[in-house]
């Protein structure tokens, strides 16, 4: 298993295209993105639960019914959320798709970012649909995912390379999302291509199974948005033996996927929504696996542990506090906390009550791009990792004036 260039292209057989085509007053940012396989694909999804869902979900979802796919249109600058010509518009997406590369409009997903209930204007993507799919290259993965982001300031892009049958695979995706991230799915919009070779069944429930311990685990600021949805699409060009069961094959596809969801999630985090750190913790010694994700995504999620990493002060008693009010069986008092970066370690505390550690030191370690908060809950043998990011004030003037 390797980390590859190449994100949503790495696979043999895809390619993917992303242009400006006028949905975006800002000219410079591309609004409109494809992703096709040259053959058609095995599909999975999963999405947001949030009751409000955008129109292109319910379109995507009922184009998934076959489990089968050879696009996914995208666009930025307009989520398609609570228009009651919604449905209208993301079937037309579809068809101006279809036409364009030849190939039935079902065979289309669709998806939407941006603002929440605002009609989509249609023309901009009818006229640029043309230069779209002139666009498209198999080392195109970097323009499909510039033109996905909203108040993303970087491309999110990983892929690696593995063996199966002694057939050289690769998996690899794009993501965008940068605030209103709080999963209960999948997340944000994420999409993943393989050319493994890998049953329907198998897939979805690979990507169920993935999103638990990725997507999942992950929060910027608690909201959870209408349009998020995670897509995986396998056409089989590795020509590995179909993976059909819960083999050691299937184990191998699961670590594939999961190396790069986790990997999209750190970088996901690191870029929310006027975020200066990436926050990872870690709880240990948890008694069951629910009790460990549970634990960890309250610390992560809570406000004040957010702004104290921003301001570098290690204030353990907040991600006590954040402990406490999880939800959980804890005995609050056989906890330890440390904090972690690449400056250091240090601890500060144990068996529940504060220990005496150097401010300065503490200082040093918080001030680092990527903070670790170590929590040992010393009471099992359970293990889960939860990423978020710090609250700064340039999160509250980005979505002070979002939509205007």
């Amino acid at each position: 298993m390797k980390y590859i260039t190449g994100g949503v292209c790495a696979a043999k057989g895809f390619k993917a295209a992303g242009i400006h085509c006028g949905i975006r007053k800002n000219k410079t940012k591309k609004d409109l993105a494809l992703i096709t396989s040259d053959v058609p694909a095995t599909a999975a999804a999963v999405y947001t639960q949030n009751l409000v869902k955008g129109a292109p979900l319910l379109v995507t979802k009922n184009h998934l019914s076959d489990n089968k796919a050879s696009a996914v249109i995208c666009n930025s600058g307009n989520a398609n959320t609570c228009n009651a010509d919604g449905i209208e518009k993301a079937e037309t997406m579809c068809c101006l798709t279809a036409s364009a590369i030849g190939i039935n409009s079902n065979d289309v997903l669709v998806a939407s970012t941006g603002v929440i209930g605002q009609v989509l204007d249609i023309t901009p993507i009818k006229n640029g649909m043309s230069a779209l799919v002139n666009d498209l290259s198999y080392n195109n993965s970097t323009n499909a995912a510039q033109a996905i982001m909203t108040t993303d300031t970087v491309e999110k892009e990983v892929a690696v390379e593995f063996e199966i049958d002694g057939k050289v695979c690769r998996l690899g995706g794009i993501a965008k999302g940068s605030g209103m991230i709080h999963p209960n799915m999948a997340t944000m919009l994420v999409f993943i291509s393989t050319d493994v070779a890998i049953s329907a069944q198998m897939l979805q429930k690979a990507l169920s199974t993935d999103v638990q311990g990725s997507f999942n685990m992950l929060s910027v600021d608690g909201d959870t948005s209408t349009n998020d949805m995670a897509i995986v699409l396998a056409n089989g060009l590795a020509e590995n033996s179909e993976i059909t069961s819960d083999d050691e094959n299937f184990k191998i596809f699961m670590k594939a996927l999961n190396s790069v969801t986790v990997k999209l999630c750190k970088i996901l985090a690191g870029d929310g929504e006027g975020c200066t750190k990436l926050i990872e913790c870690t709880v240990s010694g948890a008694s069951s696996l629910d009790i460990a994700k549970t634990a960890a995504k309250s610390v992560i999620c809570s406000s004040l542990v957010k702004a104290a990493m921003f301001g570098s002060d290690a204030n353990w008693g907040r991600v006590l506090c954040a402990l406490g009010y999880a939800g959980c069986d804890i005995d609050v008092t056989l906890i330890d906390v440390s904090f972690k970066s690449s400056a250091g370690v240090v601890d500060v505390c144990k068996n529940g009550s504060g220990i005496d550690f150097s401010e300065e030191i503490a200082k040093k370690v918080l001030l680092e791009k990527e903070i670790e908060i170590l929590v040992n809950l010393n009471s099992g043998e359970f293990c889960a990792t939860a990423w978020g990011c710090d609250l700064t004030y340039d999160y509250v003037k980005i979505n002070g004036d979002y939509r205007t």
